[in-house]
């Protein structure tokens, strides 16, 4: 990794406030990667989750693995892995951001070759893809032709 102003390795944050949130970034479990995984699980699919896939010298972590199927589902955050809709240049640090969101980019890259390679079909969604979109992609993969079950709508009682 390279040096940025004044040697240091890693940009400062400019007040505690920011500093605070990009602790909060999580690599597993983000709120659209869990809405995802708790609607195929409400629909019957049984998956791995963050599950480690050594391929030859390509180290791949989906976030939901369905080990069967061998589909590999990554949902990617808008700004970490340069989304075309929401992906923008930083503005600020960007010696530092802009080479780290290309390597992701390229490990993105890299990660889906060595699955197709080994014969996995890759599903990506974007954090900002509503969820019953995502779901239908990921269900349309797993069961071609099937589609989502039609949305059940429980009324509420009229004594509430």
């Amino acid at each position: 990794m390279g040096s940025g102003p004044g040697g240091k390795r890693h940009p400062v944050p400019l007040d505690e406030g920011r500093a605070r949130n990009m602790r909060a970034n999580r690599r597993v479990d983000s709120k659209p990667e869990v809405q995802l995984r708790k609607r195929l699980h409400s629909l019957g699919f049984r998956f791995r989750k963050d599950y480690r896939m050594d391929l030859g010298d390509t180290r791949v972590r989906p976030d939901i693995v369905f080990t069967a199927k061998k589909v590999a589902v990554f949902v990617d955050g808008c700004f970490w892995h340069v989304c075309p809709v929401h992906g923008r240049e930083p503005t600020r640090n960007e010696w530092y951001w802009t080479p780290k969101l290309r390597r992701n980019v390229e490990r993105d890259q890299l990660a889906d070759q060595a699955l197709a390679d080994a014969g996995w079909t890759v599903v990506r969604i974007w954090e900002h893809e509503l969820l019953d979109a995502a779901t239908a992609a990921v269900v349309e993969v797993l069961s071609p032709g099937v589609g989502l079950p039609a949305r059940v709508s429980i009324p509420k009682s009229a004594s509430t």
